[in-house]
């Protein structure tokens, strides 16, 4: 459903307003308290913000943890699958966090992709196929001198064309079982 409206709102915007923007508006984002706050042209930098509220706060007066996490959760893979074309498949694969102190203030965490990663990307997917991509983020305060957490991401990234024949293959697998 958001891609198709994606594709109508292309028309008439920019994909750095849709993806802030539709984010933003989002049911499923927003119960995440994350907001995302910037957002390049060309996608290669995401930032949010979670800011400490009612909504989110724990029993002890931080950010509750789901909140921290489930902000981060969708942002690389949606970057991805509007970085690269449609000849690929992004899924989250997992993700972990570590906690390293309360967040008792808002938190930042910066999204960054480099044209030489999105290239390298191009280039593993063209030579094995797909990928698993690790990447690792840190939720910050404003001036990025405390660390209040660190997430490590699995993104899948195939070939479009490799993936769904491997989907063929796995249900003629599972139907002759």
């Amino acid at each position: 459903m958001y891609a198709q409206i994606q594709k109508v709102l292309e028309k008439f915007m920019g994909k750095a307003s849709i993806y802030k923007y539709g984010f933003n508006l989002s049911p499923m984002y927003r119960r995440s308290t994350g907001r995302i706050i910037a957002v390049s042209d060309d996608l290669y930098s995401v930032t949010i913000k979670i800011k400490l509220s009612y909504k989110n706060s724990n029993y002890v007066g931080s950010i509750f943890g789901g909140s921290l996490f489930s902000a981060t959760d969708p942002i690389f893979m949606i970057q991805l699958l509007n970085i690269l074309d449609d000849n690929y498949v992004v899924w989250d694969k997992s993700a972990s966090i570590k906690f390293k102190r309360p967040a008792r203030e808002a938190c930042y965490v910066d999204f960054i992709f480099t044209k030489d990663e999105i290239d390298k990307i191009k280039t593993d997917v063209a030579n094995h196929n797909e990928i698993d991509l690790v990447k690792h983020i840190q939720l910050t305060n404003k001036d990025k001198s405390i660390v209040f957490a660190e997430v490590s991401k699995t993104v899948y990234i195939a070939d479009k064309k490799y993936y769904k024949q491997k989907q063929k293959n796995k249900k003629l697998k599972k139907s002759t079982l």
